[in-house]
């Protein structure tokens, strides 16, 4: 039994059993037909949703399409943690996406980069410099790849790009993340705008990192990730963009064969043939913009 705030306005709680989160998410309409999405976490994660909740706060001020934060706090006799929010209303847009037009997937890929510079205009706090940071996490993801007995194919041209590509971590801003940043994050709505949801990975690091979920969205629509390119870059993302790009993308197809492992042969399967897929992306080294995107002058709508 739930005791927190505003639970006896609630007539509705079902459970939503979708996502990586270890929260307990509910869909909730209240006795006054408005609809919530509630959030149970375990006590010892209080200081990062306490985190993730004031910082959606901060964006919320600034009229961005998130869910809204209304409550937040201490939950079945303190062992968990809850935070309420406004419900978007709406399809995911890895879903929908598909149904539209290019011209309307390329507009709503650069609402979607638009979004996220905004998001990233909130400074870090005081952080650690970024090269020794990631650079740790690249040596980190590069021994449990390499002990992990499972490999993809033409990982050594992967390898390579990491190795020889480390120095552009040198002198990274960092900013607030929303941390994964995809199509799977995104809804629809019934009118054809653009919300963002689960901010529960947000972090602090380089803002370009953020692009490393890029893959999903352009597994769905090349053409909005495209447009979130643009977006985010007024239609001018520099070559130095598209460099790091892959050294993050790289970096996380590392990673992602030891982290699929636990879930089964099935998900090792589809994150090396992601990594096939992305390969396919960047067939020549000396060009680092991947084969989907494409300036707006020359994108077809």
């Amino acid at each position: 039994m739930l005791d927190l705030n505003n639970h006896a306005s609630f007539q509705l709680m079902k459970p939503i059993n979708k996502g990586w989160s270890s929260d307990k998410k509910y869909y909730v309409e209240t006795r006054s037909n408005e609809k919530r999405l509630l959030r149970i976490s375990d006590q010892k994660e209080y200081d990062q949703k306490k985190n993730e909740f004031n910082m959606m706060k901060e964006l919320s001020k600034d009229g961005l399409p998130i869910s809204q934060p209304i409550d937040f706090g201490l939950c079945d006799e303190g062992r968990n943690v809850y935070s309420l929010f406004t419900w978007c209303e709406g399809e995911d847009a890895e879903t929908e996406l598909p149904k539209l037009s290019q011209a309307k997937k390329y507009e709503l890929g650069e609402t979607a980069g638009r979004i996220l510079k905004r998001i990233h205009s909130i400074p870090a706090p005081g952080q650690e410099n970024w090269s020794t940071h990631f650079n740790r996490k690249i040596d980190k993801k590069m021994k449990s790849y390499l002990e992990c007995g499972i490999k993809f194919e033409e990982d050594d041209k992967v390898i390579s790009f990491i190795e020889d590509h480390r120095h552009l971590l040198e002198g990274r801003p960092q900013s607030f993340q929303h941390g994964d940043y995809h199509t799977g994050n995104m809804i629809i709505s019934p009118e054809g705008s653009l919300s963002i949801i689960d901010f529960n990975r947000c972090d602090y690091g380089d803002p370009w990192e953020e692009f490393n979920r890029i893959v999903f969205s352009a597994a769905v629509s090349p053409t909005f990730a495209t447009g979130q390119v643009n977006g985010y870059f007024d239609c001018k993302p520099p070559i130095e963009f598209f460099s790091l790009l892959t050294l993050y993308i790289y970096s996380n197809m590392i990673s992602s064969i030891p982290w699929a492992i636990p879930f089964g042969e099935q998900q090792v399967a589809f994150m090396k043939n992601q990594a096939k897929e992305v390969l396919g992306w960047f067939e020549d080294p000396s060009h680092p913009v991947p084969s989907w995107y494409q300036g707006k002058d020359q994108i077809k709508l």
